[in-house]
Formats: C-alpha cells, structure tokens, sequence
C-alpha cells in the first residue's frame, strides 16, 4: 500500500498542551509509563532510523522515497504480565500509522510486532492494539492484543501521512491495568526529578514534588510558549500546578544544581448532558443505533473533541470498559444503557453520570390462518386470536373489540392488534378472506367403458374444493380415474376443509351404443360385457313406451334385435342394469348410459 503526503501541514494542537514531547529519531524515544502524553503535531522525521529500507512490517516508503514522514517515537518497558493494548487517539479527517517494536535498541529493531497501515477513509478516530473504544468491533485499524511479562523493551513508532496534522494523544489500555493500576509500566526508565509528562484533566489536584535531600533552595519556572520565566513567591519543594505549561525546577544543593522539566498538560474534562429514555417496537431485528444517542448526550460539546461510549454496568462505564457495539443488539423489555463521555486528548478525563432506560416493546405476532371456510351444514365460524395476550388491544375491520369473532358470511375480516406501552403503539394487522364451501354432491358419473380398463370420471355443479377417490384407494385432487376394470365399485367425494363427503356405488359395464342385426356377423347381437363381475345381473330391455321386450342375464349371449320371433324396427331402446347388493338386496345401476340403437 503506497501512500502519499505533501509538506504543507496545518498545526492544529490536538489538546491544550503548551508544548508538544516530539522525538523525531528513536534514539531520542521519549519514555513513557503510566502518564502519557499528549503530542501537539508532528513535523518531518529528522535522521532516517530505517536506513533507506523501503519498508518495516506493514508500513511501505511514501512517494518522497522514505518510510518515515512525520514520525515520533516512543518507548516503555513493562512491569507486569497480562493483556496490553493501547490507543492512538487523532482527528477523524487524518491519517496515521504505527509500528511497534519488541526491543531495547534502536539499531536492533527487527519487525514489528504490531503493525497499522490502513489508510483513514473510513474517517475513524482512533488506531492502535486491542479494542476500538468507540465499540467498533470490526475495525481494521486495531491489532491483536498483546500478552506481555515484565521486564519488555518497546519502541512505539508513530507516523503521519496527512497535510493536515494536529497530534494525537496515547492511552494505555487492557487487562492488565485493572490488575496492575499503577504499576503496570515501569516507570524507573524516566530519569527524571520530576518524573514523566502529566497529563490531567481540569479540576485535578496536580503537585510537583522536587524534593531532594540536602536541598538549599528551590526555584520553580513556567513557559506557556515563550519561554522559561520565574514564578514568583514559589520556593518550596512542591508546587501545585494550575495550567497547561511545562515548567522547570531548578534545586541549588551543596554538591550540585540539578534542573528538571516536566510538561502538564490539563484537558477539559466532559459532562454529559441527560439522556432521554428510549421506547421503540420489536421488528424483524432487535437492534438499536446507540450512535444516535450521542447529541444528546454530547450537547453542545464537539465530537471532535469528546467520544460517547455505551456499558451494560455503571463499573465499565466508570473504568471504560466492554464498550456496547453502537447497533447493540438488545432483548424485549427494559434495559439501562449507562453512558460514558470521554475526552480523545486523555481518556482519564471522562464523565459516567448519566443514563437511561431501552426498552424493546414487544410487537404483537399474529399467526391465526389467513384463510378461512365456513361449512354450509354449520352455517357460521369463528376466526381471530385464538390464544390473545391480556394487555394487548383487538379491533376487527367489523368494529368488534374482541381477539375473535363469529362470521357467517363470506368476505375480508381484518383484526389490527396494538401494544400500547409508555405512549409507544406497535401494531400488527392480519386479514382473513373467508368463503363459504358447500356440501358436495356427486351430479353424474361418466363412464367410458368397452375395454378391460374403463376411464371413469365424477361431475359435479357445487362450488368448493374436493378431492375424490375410488374404492379404497388415496384421495386424489382430480376426478378422473383411468384403468378401471368392469365391476361394482364405491366412489368417494369429499370438501377439503371437512364440510362433509359423499360416495356412491357404480357399475362398470361395456355395451355397444348401435348394432345391426342384418346377418353380416358385424355387431349382430346387442350385449353388455362384464356382467360376470356382478351378483345376479339381470339386464331388461324396453322400447320408446316402456313395453317390456328383452330381459338377460349372464348367460345370454345378448338380444338379435327380435321381439316373439319378429324383427323389431329400427330406433332406439333403452334398458336397465340391476344387480344384488353386498347386503342381497337387488340394486340398480346409477349413472349407466342406458339406451341404445338398433339400425337395419
């Protein structure tokens, strides 16, 4: 990744320090324990500590043909063991970077350990190992934590890429402050009467103590920009710090006089204004955007200048820690969000006075069948909520207020739930369209016969949706049957939504619809074929006025078209199919076509 920097820079300081700790070149590291400071700007790299290499870890050369732009470098050494991690806090419109290295000597760095070169387009406002504080989870510009032992050399490299550069602060992080609050870092490698930089928020208590043995006097000194000038009246020891300055103490002794600087430097400490409680409806997704708490919370406080973070528990907001992911996933009822607001420059200056109530109400689901039928022979039906919630209200499209209602009409009934909870109404509706289904009654059956497997198909006039099914077998949604072979058999008809159902028994014969008895042993004989698949069959044969001209049974090879030895004429003739019942009663055949033609 190739980035790009020009040498105008625009010199903003991040934080109100009079003076910014700016190291250009390692061997100059500034040393750094549990204060840390706070950088106003950085300005050009002074000796190039990677020696015209073209690259360290992740960070690459700038077009200017080193690694190194805007650079300061930091040192510290551990004290303890635990989880390590540490934040680069910057403006949100800028691009920075770091190295970490491993190492107590500058011309034995290696590769770092933890390394950052992403540039900034996604605006951010903090880099660094370990956990994004604004509970940006996914962050590309955080490194994996850090597990360290005491007694660890590092050196911190920070670089700048962009024309606009107005510092950044560092803010020591993890878990090993929680178990080491004050000694998690060594201080000792600070060689320093007054110790290391000190960064305070506004209203602290902060007193330098210059205390040494065999003192004879002490002067103390500030420079807020223009250089050292005495302060008057202070001679002691000690002096209690008021202002962002650096300031000097200069101890006359016998042996010697030692003079000593240190930088304090007092950040505006935040307040966070009263954030109102929040009530919205359960979606699809019980999620809320924290983030859009933050101007309340913020008033009239810049963004730039102090961050919001989001606790389960007043001790994480207060230590600043398990930051809430900003779509926070909640849970249906109550739940109190406790606010943290956090100055970038130092994150020791905060305020977690202030909270507030998220509730999820839930909204009502309803789940009853959209689609309903009411049974001719029951004549009405109930629809609606079977199983209501007490505190939930019900209003149908008919002005009913109740979880059900009895219709015996067909039609679009709509019921529109609510849940109304501190002024908030979650709704849900549901329309139910419900028609009516009539008993169904089988019209006529056609039969299709003369063959071994005969086709067979149910007709009906009534409106509804059946299924159908012959003898025994599985109930099919069509009302044809093919393959049919001759034979009594039971068909059955039935409404899908258990209106009621119907059967009937039918025949399955095959007879010819013409013969001819004119000799020519085509169709001479007028019969019916599969009569031995019936109980006593007997076929009766009548003409146009119901005179009696023909009966047969199995046996008969069939009618030559004869009445007492005289050929009848040419017409039709009709006739009837009776049989014995499974219960011996003699039946006749339903739905058989039952005339015929005889032509000469």
């Amino acid at each position: 990744m190739l980035k790009y920097f020009t040498n105008l820079f625009l010199w903003v300081i991040f934080c109100q320090a009079a003076t910014a700790q700016v190291a250009q070149d390692c061997v100059d590291a500034i040393p750094i324990c549990n204060n840390t400071p706070v950088n106003g700007g950085t300005h050009d790299f002074g000796t190039d500590d990677f020696n015209g290499a073209t690259s360290t870890g992740c960070l690459e050369a700038t077009t200017l043909g080193s690694i190194e732009s805007n650079s300061a470098w930091y040192r510290f050494r551990t004290n303890a063991s635990g989880q390590l991690g540490f934040n680069i806090g910057h403006d949100s419109t800028e691009d920075w970077d770091f190295a970490l290295y491993q190492a107590s000597d500058c011309n034995a760095l290696g590769e770092p350990i933890r390394c950052n070169f992403f540039d900034n387009s996604e605006g951010v406002s903090f880099i660094g190992v370990g956990e994004d504080p604004t509970g940006n989870m996914a962050s590309v510009h955080f490194e994996d934590w850090l597990e360290v032992e005491p007694g660890q050399d590092y050196y911190l490299f920070i670089n700048n890429y962009s024309n606009v550069n107005s510092g950044f602060s560092i803010q020591f992080t993890g878990a090993i402050w929680e178990t080491n609050p004050y000694d998690a870092l060594d201080c000792s490698i600070i060689n320093n009467l007054l110790g290391p930089p000190i960064a305070a928020c506004e209203g602290d208590n902060v007193v330098l103590d210059a205390t040494t043995s065999d003192a004879l006097n002490y002067s103390w000194f500030i420079n807020t920009g223009s250089g050292y000038s005495q302060i008057a009246g202070a001679s002691a020891a000690t002096y209690a710090v008021t202002a962002t300055a650096d300031y000097r103490v200069v101890v006359a002794t016998n042996a010697e006089t030692i003079i000593s600087d240190v930088q304090v430097g007092f950040n505006p400490s935040p307040l966070t204004s009263a954030v109102s409680d929040e009530s919205f409806c359960q979606l699809n997704a019980l999620t809320f955007d924290l983030s859009t708490k933050d101007v309340e919370a913020l008033g009239d406080q810049s963004p730039n200048d102090f961050m919001v973070s989001y606790h389960s528990s007043p001790s994480d907001a207060t230590l600043g820690i398990h930051p809430l992911e900003k779509e926070h996933q909640t849970l249906l009822g109550q739940e109190i969000i406790y606010v943290r607001t956090t100055s970038m420059a130092n994150s020791n200056c905060f305020d977690a006075s202030q909270s507030f109530v998220l509730e999820v109400i839930e909204t009502p689901v309803l789940s009853f069948p959209e689609e309903e039928v009411i049974c001719e022979t029951v004549g009405s039906l109930e629809i609606g909520e079977a199983y209501p919630v007490p505190n939930f209200e019900y209003v149908w499209s008919t002005g009913e207020q109740t979880p059900t209602i009895q219709v015996s009409e067909a039609g679009e009934y709509t019921l529109t739930v609510t849940n109304a909870v501190h002024g908030v109404n979650c709704e849900s509706s549901r329309t139910v369209k419900v028609s009516i289904s009539e008993m169904p009654v089988i019209t006529s059956i056609d039969i299709e016969d003369m063959s071994a497997n005969n086709i067979v198909t149910i007709n009906t006039e009534e409106q509804g949706v059946f299924e159908f099914a012959l003898n025994d077998g599985e109930y099919q949604v069509g009302s044809v049957f093919e393959g049919v072979p001759p034979g009594v058999h039971t068909v059955h008809m039935r409404d899908l939504y258990g209106c009621g159902e119907v059967e009937e028994e039918i025949v399955v014969v095959g007879f010819l619809t013409a013969f001819s008895p004119n000799g020519d042993v085509l169709n001479d004989l007028w019969q019916v074929e599969g009569l031995s698949t019936l109980n006593s069959p007997i076929v009766t044969i009548f003409d146009r006025y119901g005179k009696l001209i023909k009966q047969m049974n199995q046996f008969d090879v069939g009618w030559d078209g004869n009445f007492q030895g005289k050929p009848l004429p040419s017409t039709d003739y009709w006739f009837k199919l009776s049989y014995l019942d499974k219960d011996g009663n003699r039946t006749y055949a339903k739905y058989l076509q039952s005339h015929f033609s005889l032509r000469r």
